[in-house]
């Protein structure tokens, strides 16, 4: 450490900061930091700071908001927003502040700390469009985090900002708001509909719970999701965009009474999905077609079989699928505590992970030895993204009253793992307190790897819906970066999917396992910042506070609710149509650095 801020002072160097930050231990490092007189070095440690999300470091990042430079000053809003500190310094920032950039980063941060008021960023709204931004996007998630109803004061001001803002971010959120609000005020979103950005009219559908015809498939998506019919499904079979025809086909099952038999002859996805339909509202003929599907050439044609059976009920069709060789199939073709017992043999995380909340509630004493059983097995692997599958072991075992087996877990490599263990002896009557140590940490990449990575692109060709580029962030979130070239340049990702398709939401992939819970061994930590989640940014799958690994979403419309939570590593800049036409099991053939 000593080294480390020699190194840090002498030569205000931002590799030493960014090796600190990521051990995320001591932040005296950090606040040391402050002091140089490099300006990008202040704001690089202001950042580090609020990413460490401690209130008790909000003292060293106050007085920032009085800095000379105006990016200094909005960084520090943003860590104290981080941070959850106090909304005072805020506030009395606000009062004297000049500059339009950061009166929008202090709104936006007022909006992040549970106490503030509506009033406070409601008075922001009346303002030059630069500050309204912070302003509605602080009201948006305040509205949205907050259990409080919205003033009358609130909702004026809002659909005031729909009707006459020049920024179609502005007038996004202000809908975003409105519904948080609970209003649905008709004459506004005749307005919203009438607006040059789709993904404004989608909100406006949405709100009106109407079919709108419209040029972009987002808001036709939007439409019939809102007011769904089986002759407005029926006419979308064959739209455009696949979204929205597969949307068709799955609510054909839910609002018709027929469906016609041609889908089934259509291309894997169309026709894998209209046998789950047709199980809903045709069971007899759907019958009849199981057995051609279960043995499909492509796994997640498969998947939606086992759907499709257990919404029928065919137990002979299941139990063929729970001897598939692809373990997605197992997990989706698994209905009963005892068939759930026997995956916990694999090795693949997905499948345990079903098994293992199939299991919540049913297990018996005789099952202790399989659960420990597996338990050891997965935790000798040593890998630190078995943490969802071993929580649910230990939940399971802890159902059952297990105690003193759990002892060797105290000092395990996880401390979430380790912790979770005492709580569980405890409550099942021995004292216990962790003991471990704690992740031993990962290698990080040498200086010049990250100099090499400013101004790089990645070039990701998909086999059906051709290619895209994206420009890599790195000064937004280095270590991201460069564990997606490492990753890229290693071949780790050529051949795997997009698993996870969810339309005006994101997409996801990037799991050797094709599923939520495959990824590399270890994790990563969060780079949260001041970006936005924006349509066509690129973010890293997590479920919880520093736990992605290799698996990556891009979002396909602006998805605010996932801002200060999730890392935006990187941003299209080429082929957006492209992603759009990314479905479900669609291959990255390669993905390519470009520096």
């Amino acid at each position: 450490m000593i080294l480390v801020l020699t190194l840090l002072l002498q030569w205000n160097s931002s590799y030493e900061l960014l090796l600190v930050e990521d051990a995320r231990g001591d932040a005296k490092a950090l606040v040391e930091a402050l002091e140089t007189g490099d300006a990008d070095v202040k704001r690089q440690a202001i950042r580090a700071l609020g990413r460490f999300e401690r209130p008790d470091l909000a003292e060293h990042i106050v007085p920032f908001l009085d800095a000379r430079m105006a990016e200094t000053r909005g960084e520090a809003a943003n860590a104290l927003a981080q941070m959850k500190a106090d909304a005072l310094p805020l506030t009395d920032r606000l009062e004297k502040e000049r500059v339009l950039a950061v009166r929008a980063a202090l709104y936006e941060a007022l909006g992040r700390i549970p106490k503030s008021t509506q009033k406070q960023l409601v008075a922001g709204l009346g303002e030059d469009e630069r500050a309204r931004a912070g302003a509605v996007k602080g009201l948006e998630h305040l509205l949205r985090t907050v259990d409080q109803p919205a003033t009358p004061a609130t909702v004026l001001a809002l659909r005031k900002a729909v009707a006459d803002s020049r920024s179609a971010e502005i007038r996004e959120l202000a809908l975003l708001a409105l519904k948080r609000a609970g209003d649905r005020d008709t004459e506004t979103l005749e307005i919203a509909w009438r607006d040059p950005s789709p993904l404004v009219r989608r909100l406006a559908v949405l709100g009106l719970e109407e079919w709108r015809e419209d040029p972009s498939h987002i808001v036709r998506y939007a439409g019939l999701k809102a007011a769904p019919t089986c002759a407005r499904a029926e006419a979308a079979l064959d739209d455009p965009s696949e979204h929205v025809a597969l949307l068709a086909i799955d609510l054909l099952g839910e609002h018709c009474s027929s469906i016609p038999a041609s889908l089934l002859e259509r291309d894997w996805r169309r026709a894998s999905r209209t046998l789950v339909s047709l199980a809903r509202v045709r069971p007899n003929e759907a019958k009849a077609y199981l057995q051609r599907f279960a043995s499909h050439d492509v796994w997640q044609a498969r998947v939606y079989t086992a759907r499709a059976a257990r919404i029928l009920e065919d137990e002979a069709t299941l139990e063929t699928l729970r001897a598939d060789s692809h373990p997605n199939v197992v997990g989706a073709a698994l209905v009963t505590p005892a068939h759930a017992l026997v995956a916990l043999a694999s090795d693949h995380y997905g499948l345990l992970v079903r098994a293992l909340a199939l299991l919540e509630g049913t297990v018996a004493r005789s099952d202790i030895p399989t659960l420990l059983s597996a338990l050891k097995r997965v935790t000798n692997e040593g890998r630190a993204t078995s943490r969802d599958l071993r929580r649910l072991m230990l939940e399971r075992l802890g159902e059952l009253g297990v105690a003193n087996e759990l002892e060797p877990l105290l000092s395990d490599f996880d401390p979430f793992i380790a912790e979770l263990a005492a709580s569980i002896m405890s409550k099942n009557g021995e004292t216990a307190a962790p003991k471990t140590t704690g992740f031993a940490p990962t290698p990080a990449p040498s200086e010049t790897f990250f100099q090499q990575l400013a101004g790089a692109k990645a070039r990701i060709r998909m086999k059906e819906a051709g290619s895209f580029v994206v420009a890599l962030l790195p000064e937004a979130a280095p270590f991201t970066v460069a564990q997606f070239v490492k990753l890229a340049e290693a071949g780790y990702y050529d051949g795997l999917t997009f698993h996870r398709i969810v339309p005006n939401f994101v997409l996801q992939g990037g799991s050797p396992g094709a599923n939520e819970f495959v990824g590399t061994d270890g994790y990563i930590r969060d780079e949260v910042g001041r970006l936005s989640h924006e349509r066509g940014t690129l973010g890293i799958s997590t479920r919880g506070r520093d736990t992605g690994d290799s698996q990556l979403f891009i979002n396909l419309v602006d998805n605010y609710r996932l801002d200060h939570n999730y890392t935006v590593f990187a941003r299209v800049v080429e082929g957006l149509d492209n992603v759009d036409k990314v479905q479900e099991g669609d291959v990255m053939i390669s993905v390519t650095i470009e520096r």
